[in-house]
């Protein structure tokens, strides 16, 4: 069987078909739309040769996400989920994007298309070239590319040129071009995970010691308690309610907090279980707390407010004293603060009842082991970083470190999104990282601070970017504020985009732009001096494991990645440069004795990531309870109360994912979960306030952002009564992101608050 030609045409935003929305995920449906999609893309000798090797060992890491494998037991003979499905048929489609599509299509008619049409068109085959005046795209020899990137980036200076990274790039790639990035000179290295998970390492690292998570899968099959918080697994993670419903037959308890009823967090029908096929499936949630957008902190609070009257009232029964008092700073002040409460305003801020709170406080309460999850929900507030360190003093006030079923876990949504921040990708390194590689390659590293993602947004904008190179992702439609980053992007000398698909970036682009075809993480990388390689990846829980792709490349013209940042690297520093960048293009296992030499915890790296299973970096919360803060404890800390306000007339919006959708890459129109399918310009809106504004069900109106006296416009969507938390509003990224005021951002990472949208409605003439 052949795969399917790309439809030739775009979105049409009036065939909109609105359904109830489901109460159950997964199935035998999500099973037949995995395989429809990879049949239609890759054919039926791709999809077979891919599908079951995803997440395998001796296989390749699915791109769809960061959620981990058993590295002791046996795997499921189909490790992978609908989503992630979906993901390989993109990647492993026979559709191809010639010099020819370029030649079709000027610039102006691809600005009219979507990223949905954009993506579908196939893999990039060739580099192309698009100069000062022309319209077109055209094709260009790799050498001719190198030599361009050159010589723009020597044109300049070191604090001018960016160095972007998506979460797709692997462990090897990722030190590479960290690498070449400082031996420029700059620390310019923003990447997704400032726009996703930045604030989380803002909270973890001076409360615990550590940025990352601190359990294990295992931990999750085997907790009392866990806690779903701002996260929807059912389309973000769905392998997730897999170890979620494992917990609930081992007796655990699950908690959901969401503004939004995600049909994942209330039933899941695992396809590969008989009840999953023709049973009722697994319940999920065992309590569903239908919080108001921005309310996280005050309900956290007031968790903890409830724990200590039970344990002022009964000593010993919530609080490990042993653990606080040897382990702990900052207890008492902690205690003092949430000593008392304003009920009133906590169930305002929430949209919660008392008792609501009080029941899941008793969960805590008798729970021995508790996790608490959480993805951008709250990552992507005002006050996220406070918010996350208040699930931290939840956790260290009943010990939940160091012990099985116990701990933090930030749920990462791309798959090798904490791996490239491990290997150095962060605009603000350490003195240690700095240091080793002084000491591994004999030259000094940059100190100062670069551009996160925010701050290269202001760059751009203001004109002070003449080099933009991005390794994967799509920052144009990732970002925030969308008219004036696509404005800054356009201003930049050259912009250099190392991609497989089509996407937004490459339309809006530089003066000077370049596409550059890559491998991706399903193809065979082969054509080096020393054989075929492997890269590796590192999952949300530290778990370092191999990765080789097993499909054949759909062009003879694609480069690895590691390939492509050496070439730009000898183009720019020429033969004479301290770092032998031709070594470790030929041969990553030179990549990984570097890496094993510079990155704390990557002894051995050749050896050990050729295990059955990888290994697993230390986490001393996790393995021995201690935590490297500076006090060398970890840290109890106090938040003022806070909580979002709309103005009169006004809801406050969160960006989400469809069902059908990664990021920014746009799969199909099917949100089904959600009962949404056939269009993307909408606004799910509570039918009460719908009511109380003056609009019906389905009206087309215009959606107004207003933050600190602008306002923002985004023309053209559907309101669409939804069973959302009262007061709140949720819209699909990145269509929304344009609502999304740049200064608007959580206060310490400087992530963009994408889930605190304060907007309003305008009716169309």
């Amino acid at each position: 069987m052949f795969a399917q030609k790309p439809d030739p045409h775009d979105i049409d935003e009036d065939a909109l078909e609105v359904h109830p929305p489901k109460t159950a995920a997964a199935g035998v449906k999500a099973v037949a739309v995995a395989m429809e999609r990879g049949l239609a893309q890759a054919g039926l000798v791709r999809t077979a040769r891919s599908m079951f090797r995803i997440n395998q060992r001796g296989g390749f890491d699915c791109p769809g996400c960061a959620w981990p494998e058993s590295i002791t037991g046996a795997r499921k003979p189909a490790e992978f989920c609908e989503n992630g499905a979906k993901a390989i048929a993109e990647e492993g489609t026979l559709r191809t994007v010639t010099p020819e599509f370029w030649a079709e299509y000027s610039i102006e008619e691809l600005e009219g298309k979507s990223e949905f049409w954009l993506g579908s068109r196939g893999r990039i085959s060739a580099p192309v070239v698009i100069r000062p005046g022309e319209t077109h795209y055209s094709p260009i020899a790799w050498d001719e590319a190198f030599a361009l990137i050159g010589e723009h980036i020597n044109a300049t200076t070191p604090d001018r040129c960016v160095f972007y990274t998506s979460g797709r790039t692997a462990n090897e790639t990722a030190f590479m071009y960290q690498l070449f990035a400082r031996s420029l000179g700059t620390n310019n290295l923003p990447d997704c995970s400032n726009m996703c998970h930045e604030s989380s390492g803002v909270a973890l690292i001076p409360t615990i010691g550590i940025g990352k998570g601190t359990v294990s899968l295992e931990d999750i099959h085997h907790a009392q308690l866990v806690l779903v918080i701002g996260q929807n697994p059912g389309t973000n993670h769905p392998r997730m309610l897999s170890a979620l419903a494992d917990c609930k037959k081992n007796g655990g308890k699950v908690v959901a907090v969401n503004p939004l009823p995600e049909a994942g967090l209330l039933n899941f029908r695992d396809p590969q279980t008989i009840e999953g096929v023709v049973g009722d499936g697994a319940s999920i949630a065992d309590e569903f707390l239908q919080i108001r957008i921005g309310g996280d902190l005050a309900l956290l609070q007031a968790l903890g407010h409830l724990l200590l009257v039970r344990e002022e009232c009964e000593p010993g029964s919530v609080v490990d004293r042993e653990f606080v008092e040897s382990q702990t700073l900052g207890f008492e002040a902690y205690a003092e603060a949430r000593r008392a409460i304003d009920w009133a305003a906590t169930e305002a801020a929430t949209g919660l009842a008392r008792a609501e709170i009080e029941t899941v406080a008793d969960m805590l309460a008798a729970s021995k082991g508790t996790i608490i999850c959480w993805a951008l929900g709250l990552t992507q507030q005002p006050h996220s970083v406070p918010t996350l360190k208040e699930i931290i003093n939840l956790l260290l006030l009943q010990g939940n470190f160091g012990k099985p079923g116990a701990g933090a876990c930030p749920v990462r949504g791309h798959s090798n999104v904490q791996g490239d921040r491990t290997m150095g990708i962060w605009e603000k390194p350490t003195e240690a990282l700095s240091a080793a590689l002084e000491r591994e390659f004999g030259f000094p590293m940059p100190r100062k601070h670069g551009y996160d993602s925010v701050e290269t947004q202001h760059a751009l904008e203001a004109g002070e970017v003449d080099v933009f190179v991005s390794m994967g992702g799509n920052f144009a439609s990732a970002g925030s504020d969308t008219a004036l980053l696509e404005r800054g992007l356009k201003s930049a000398g050259l912009t250099v985009h190392i991609s497989t698909k089509p996407n937004r970036s490459h339309i809006v682009h530089g003066r000077t732009s370049l596409i550059l075809p890559t491998l991706g993480r399903t193809d065979i990388d082969d054509k080096h001096p020393s054989g075929r390689q492997f890269v590796s990846i590192e999952d949300s829980m530290s778990v370092v494991r191999s990765s080789q792709g097993r499909l054949r490349p759909v062009s003879e013209h694609l480069l690895a990645e590691p390939v492509i940042v050496a070439r730009m690297a000898q183009a720019t520093f020429g033969d004479s440069h301290p770092v032998d960048w031709r070594a470790m293009a030929e041969d990553y296992d030179v990549i990984r004795d570097h890496i094993s030499r510079t990155i704390p915890g990557f002894a051995d790296y050749n050896g050990r990531v050729r295990g059955k299973s990888g290994f697993v970096l230390p986490s001393p919360p996790r393995d021995t309870r201690t935590f490297a803060t500076d006090a060398g404890k970890a840290i109890f800390t106090v938040s003022p109360f806070e909580y979002l306000e709309a103005p009169p007339g006004h809801l406050i919006l969160q960006t989400l994912r469809s069902h059908d959708q990664y990021n920014t890459t746009i799969y199909g129109l099917d949100d089904r979960y959600r009962g949404i399918s056939k269009a993307r310009r909408v606004v799910l809106v509570h039918p009460d306030d719908l009511d109380e504004l003056g609009f019906a069900d389905q009206e087309l109106v215009d959606v107004v952002s207003t933050f600190n006296g602008s306002d923002r416009l985004a023309e053209r969507f559907r309101l669409v009564a939804y069973p959302t938390a009262k007061g709140c509003a949720a819209a699909y990224y990145p269509e929304t992101n344009v609502l999304v005021h740049k200064e608007l951002v959580a206060r310490e990472s400087n992530t963009p608050a994408y889930k605190a949208v304060m907007i309003r409605f305008e009716k169309r003439g």
